[in-house]
């Protein structure tokens, strides 16, 4: 017996051993936990369960010379419900107030509201979705309902914000507005202000500490955020939306009527270089037209005839002749090396000065006047080229500037006929811009200056940053010489190839092109058909350049055709405008019929108004105009004329009324 409780002894030491040594293990392990690996846990549990989410920083506005909004971004709110957050007092309390106020606003029956929300709250569901795609005001709105006033943690309410971007004018001037994105493969990506100017649009992101819940989601965990994200800088551009929408518009019912592939419209302010209006539209495989490449910076090609402005620079300064020397158009027809540069008139033009000759845009003077003078030494007159910077990409503020070609005497691809053809615009290639702005110093007394797009930087009142006028030549020629070719652009509108496009009540200057492309395929040979310039001729405030690119050729595909009515159209409807011109009176009466809607515009504006105007079938840009004067608020969708307007005509004018106009 005594042996038997000496065993059971025994086994109750060593068991009391073992607790013993599992106590000290856990009491070992629970230290080591708490005073050694326990900054590793706590860490890990609070990244499982807490986590700092990025607050997308809104990016700044871009707005017109004129003040009118061209890209902002919009505070998008989603709104959820914690269904268990609120106590049952406060729940069976605001339940019914809160449906009623989300019926109100949001236009489902209040019925519906409470159905849902009691659901949730049988369900416990922490994350049941209320309203999504909310605007600011809104959002403000519902934070303030019944219940929802009182926050994250006793009234349930769950905030997500996002922002998106908004272009009110619509797609005018879309390509060089530009946008920023992020491609597939993750890689930045943009086009346009947007893109060029993303280091000071962009601001920077705050953060917000949200705690993880069920079925993984995540809700804020307080009100505020941890770190406020600050809005980017402001964008003040060079457009004037009123001369955007007249010179867009005025290009696709051109390209529409000759059924073109794509074309161009650049205007630019004379002195400053401030591009006031920028149109580039392609033809899509629905046959539409939209804005999806910016040809006028991009696209570099053969001018043709508009290049002729340089053989005359050149030959003037050079004093190796003038607008009075004569020259043979030998019947319409030159050879070099059995390669043909001939005049669209059959027959030539007989003897004919230098001066007629441009006007006249014939290829067989200008090329004899260029090579018979510089065959000898060709690079004297590559030089003058060069001298103008016209062989060099201009530097714009926007990406992706297409570079001029410009044959050097010597180079690889310097043959006997390089000169000759260079002198009626071809084996040479310029984009849109570039020409515009070789027209816009003869225009500008022989300052040359380079294209703007973007003024000023600004942080509400505050200016970051000023973008002033940057001269690239200061003289491109004698002012002689500047002259000279100022009367020869007028004479092509008032008696050369452009003559159709002249009116006696006011001035214009320019120069026709119309250039083969794609000549090496006969099947597949079309037009690029052009028209530069610049408005008043004899005060040039505005220069413009319009280029139209294949063009159906059972329409038509001469420059002055095709490109000169747009360039028309911009200036009379432009030139009306300008202080300087206001006492004109007498314009074409063709004008006064096609500016009918103007008319209306102008006499309903000067009236006292005490009711919304009927502005249904008004072009956008008129209607906007009229319904600001009268301290409207407007919101515009689409382009085009006025289809629908959100308040009918005849409703009292109100102060602070906004009102939302459908255009097709």
């Amino acid at each position: 017996m005594a042996v038997e409780d000496k065993h059971i002894s025994y086994r109750i030491y060593l068991v009391a051993f073992a607790i013993l040594v599992l106590a000290i293990a856990i009491t070992v392990k629970l230290t080591n936990i708490q005073w050694v690996e326990g900054e590793y846990y706590r860490k890990l549990a609070k990244e499982r369960s807490v986590k700092n989410f990025v607050i997308q920083a809104n990016k700044g506005n871009i707005y017109s010379s004129d003040g009118s909004l061209l890209a902002t971004s919009i505070p998008n709110y989603k709104v959820r419900f914690d269904a268990i957050a609120p106590n049952k007092v406060d729940f069976d309390k605001n339940l019914q107030p809160l449906c009623d106020s989300l019926a109100k606003l949001l236009g489902k029956p209040n019925q519906f509201y409470k159905t849902e929300l009691l659901r949730a709250r049988a369900d416990k569901n922490r994350y049941y979705l209320v309203a999504r795609n909310l605007s600011y005001t809104q959002y403000m709105k519902i934070k303030s309902f019944p219940l929802f006033n009182k926050g994250a943690y006793k009234g349930g309410i769950i905030t997500e914000q996002r922002t998106i971007r908004e272009y009110p004018i619509g797609l005018i001037a879309e390509r060089t507005i530009g946008y920023e994105r992020i491609k597939p493969d993750g890689k930045p990506d943009g086009k346009g202000i947007e893109w060029a100017f993303k280091d000071y649009l962009t601001g920077k992101d705050g953060k917000r500490l949200m705690q993880k819940m069920a079925k993984g989601q995540w809700k804020p965990i307080r009100d505020e955020n941890e770190v406020e994200p600050q809005d980017g800088y402001d964008i003040i551009s060079t457009i004037d939306v009123y001369i955007q929408d007249i010179a867009h518009h005025a290009l696709l019912k051109q390209l529409e009527y000759y059924e073109a592939e794509h074309g161009c419209v650049v205007v630019m302010e004379t002195k400053t270089g401030e591009v006031k209006a920028i149109s580039n539209l392609g033809r899509d495989k629905d046959g539409n037209y939209t804005e999806t490449v910016n040809y006028a910076v991009i696209e570099s090609h053969e001018p043709g005839s508009t290049f002729k402005l340089i053989d005359l620079i050149a030959l003037f300064e050079d004093k190796l002749a003038d607008t009075s020397s004569v020259y043979d158009s030998r019947g319409g027809e030159l050879s070099f090396y059995n390669r043909k540069v001939s005049d669209s008139k059959k027959g030539g033009y007989g003897k004919i000065s230098l001066g007629r000759a441009f006007e006249l845009s014939s290829n067989t003077v200008l090329v004899q006047a260029v090579y018979n003078n510089y065959k000898s030494n060709p690079q004297k007159f590559v030089d003058h080229i060069k001298r103008m910077k016209l062989h060099e990409p201009l530097g714009l503020q926007i990406k992706g500037e297409g570079k001029p070609i410009v044959p050097q005497p010597g180079a690889k691809n310097w043959y006997g006929t390089t000169l000759p053809w260079m002198a009626y615009g071809y084996g040479v290639s310029m984009t849109p811009l570039q020409t515009l702005t070789l027209y816009n110093a003869v225009a500008n007394n022989g300052e040359m200056v380079k294209p703007l797009f973007v003024k000023e930087i600004k942080e509400w009142n505050k200016t970051i940053k000023k973008f002033d006028k940057e001269v690239i030549n200061p003289k491109i020629a004698s002012q002689e010489t500047i002259n000279k070719l100022k009367a020869v652009l007028e004479n092509v509108v008032k008696k050369g190839t452009g003559s159709k496009l002249y009116s006696k009540d006011f001035s214009m200057a320019g120069k026709t092109g119309t250039a083969q492309m794609g000549y090496s395929d006969k099947v597949n040979l079309y037009y690029a058909s052009s028209f530069v310039g610049y408005f008043p001729a004899d005060q040039p405030k505005y220069s413009c350049i319009v280029v139209v690119h294949k063009p159906s050729k059972s329409k038509g595909y001469y420059g002055a055709e095709v490109s000169g009515p747009v360039f028309k159209r911009i200036a009379q409807k432009v030139y009306t405008d300008v202080p300087s011109t206001n006492e004109i009176k007498n314009l074409e009466k063709s004008n006064l019929v096609q500016d009918q809607n103007y008319e209306t515009y102008f006499t309903n504006s000067s009236k006292n108004m005490q009711t919304i105007p009927n502005v249904h079938g008004m072009p956008g840009m008129d209607a906007v105009a009229l319904l600001e004067n009268l301290k409207v608020k407007v919101k515009v969708i689409g382009i085009g004329k006025v289809k629908r307007q959100s308040i009918q005509p005849g409703q009292p004018l109100l102060n602070n009324t906004t009102i939302i106009l459908e255009l097709s």
